[in-house]
């Protein structure tokens, strides 16, 4: 079976979309090939998504901020927008077959001390995880359902 060509998409590509794109090759590296981009991309990587990813044994390090024009050409299967702006600037990609918008608040905005600012991107990280587990869980099990047609 040919992996989905997934792309998760966020304005700054420096968090959301990032951890997303992370947790989504770890929970479903054999059914997909993920990749993350930003409508205004913002550069970097945030520190503390690497930091918070790290800490699950994700390694975001070698990531970098990437603009979603990077990918126009490429036959997409999925675009996952986890911001809203994304969401309403997110263009159609040749092949692409399904399009799903889960809003994550930015922990780049977070403030305070630098526990509070961890624990804002930890929220966020475990609501991201929550939410690609289902998908993932959803995907195998039309996988196995269509396997069961044949």
């Amino acid at each position: 079976m040919r992996r989905s060509k997934v792309l998760v998409l966020c304005t700054g590509n420096s968090c959301r979309s990032h951890m997303a794109e992370g947790i989504l090759k770890e929970l479903g590296g054999d059914l997909f090939e993920v990749y993350s981009a930003g409508s205004k991309p913002a550069g970097y990587v945030h520190p503390m998504a690497i930091e918070v990813l790290a800490e699950w044994g994700i390694d975001l390090s070698n990531h970098r901020s990437k603009h979603l024009d990077e990918f126009r050409d490429q036959a997409i299967d999925t675009v996952i927008t986890v911001c809203g702006n994304a969401d309403q600037v997110c263009p159609t990609f040749p092949g692409q077959s399904q399009k799903y918008h889960w809003g994550f608040v930015d922990p780049a905005h977070a403030e305070g001390s630098a526990e509070a600012v961890r624990a804002c991107f930890r929220k966020v990280r475990d609501e991201i995880r929550a939410v690609m587990a289902a998908y993932v869980a959803g995907f195998r099990e039309a996988v196995a359902q269509e396997g069961e047609k044949r």
